[in-house]
């Protein structure tokens, strides 16, 4: 059955990095784009950016360009979001999403 398993969430202090994977499974990965949801505390499930099946365009938030990059490996069924210059407000569970699956979610704190 179809997969997608978040991990790398975690506490980290403003201004700093984290990197969030997705391992995909029980579908060809190659052939379809994937994108990282987010949703904080009483707030909506929001978009983060978006790839392409073949990696060759991304999209992005905009509350989020410039400071977050996602990129995949279709060798190895993953997706990446590396994510800098972390604010309070990037704080949320993160999602992965594709080919209408959902994942169950990363914790990412940003808090001093």
């Amino acid at each position: 059955q179809v997969q997608l398993v978040e991990s790398g969430g975690g506490l980290v202090q403003p201004g700093g990095s984290l990197r969030l994977s997705c391992a995909a499974s029980g579908f060809t990965f190659s052939g379809y784009g994937v994108s990282w949801y987010r949703q904080a505390p009483g707030e909506e499930r929001e978009l983060v950016a978006r790839i392409t099946a073949s990696g060759g365009r991304t999209t992005y938030a905009d509350s989020v360009k410039g400071r977050f990059t996602i990129s995949r490996g279709n060798a190895n069924n993953m997706v990446y979001l590396q994510m800098n210059s972390l604010r309070p407000e990037d704080t949320a569970v993160y999602y992965c999403y594709s080919r209408n699956y959902w994942g169950q979610g990363t914790q990412v704190t940003v808090s001093s």
